[in-house]
């Protein structure tokens, strides 16, 4: 008999950690160690998300730690996404007060997303230093990283300067368009529909093959978000090209 009993507890601690459930439009998110709300804003519905320092605390001793970490809205919809295209228009803010000085208005993606929130990969975006009048700043706008292994000062340290970072004409108090392809090892972000990418990640380096994808924020960041798609496509096989340093 107490065996019994034991198996509903940890099923009950198990749903727990994933928070409430937002519908906004057709689609359904699960929020994570985030807060959320279907809020009007500057005329449309967004999803208005921020991280949950209660339930996630942060500690600026601890950066790499207690960042790019479980607070993001799961879209429940679609729990398979492995290669394809996943879009958005999102509008990042800093909190006012702040809780950390210097935030950049952390915003973007998580995509093949572990159903236990085990591993996934991020490209998400700095938009405070995207115009900033200093170029070693703007290299830093953009972000990839992979959970658990390869969070953002791992891949400094490990990785030559640039492999998993860029730059990205983005700013804070706008719309911002992202759209990410997702094929295979490699992972290419548009910007506010451009013909070319700004951001090419030519290997990711998660071992989850496919899962979730979500919204994300982090530290001191307000995001808005709307018009989610995601579009699943077929691996494709990839042209060969020309190698760095060929004229």
């Amino acid at each position: 008999m107490k065996k019994l009993l034991i198996l509903p507890v940890i099923c009950l601690l198990s749903l727990k950690s994933f928070g409430q459930n937002l519908k906004f439009g057709k689609q359904t998110f699960e929020l994570h160690n985030v807060t959320g709300e279907i809020i009007k804003f500057q005329g449309d519905k967004v999803l208005k998300i921020e991280r949950d320092l209660k339930a996630l605390p942060f500690d600026e001793k601890k950066l790499e730690t207690t960042v790019d970490d479980r607070h993001y809205a799961r879209l429940v919809d679609i729990d398979d996404f492995e290669n394809g295209t996943i879009e958005v228009k999102m509008y990042s803010q800093i909190q006012n007060p702040s809780p950390y000085a210097p935030a950049a208005g952390f915003i973007g993606l998580y995509y093949r997303i572990a159903a236990d929130d085990s591993a996934w990969e991020s490209i998400y975006l700095r938009p405070k230093v995207g115009r900033i009048n200093n170029q070693m700043a703007r290299n830093h706008a953009v972000q990839y990283f992979s959970y658990p292994d390869f969070k953002f000062q791992t891949l400094r340290d490990k990785f030559p300067a640039g492999s998993y970072e860029g730059s990205a004409p983005v700013m804070l108090n706008e719309w911002i368009t992202m759209r990410l392809e997702i094929n295979g090892e490699t992972a290419e972000m548009f910007i506010n529909n451009m013909k070319y990418s700004s951001f090419i990640v030519n290997k990711m380096l998660g071992k989850n093959k496919k899962g979730y994808v979500g919204l994300y924020v982090d530290i001191a960041t307000t995001g808005y978000f709307k018009d989610l798609k995601v579009t699943k496509r077929a691996l494709k096989e990839k042209k060969e090209e020309g190698k760095v340093g060929d004229i």
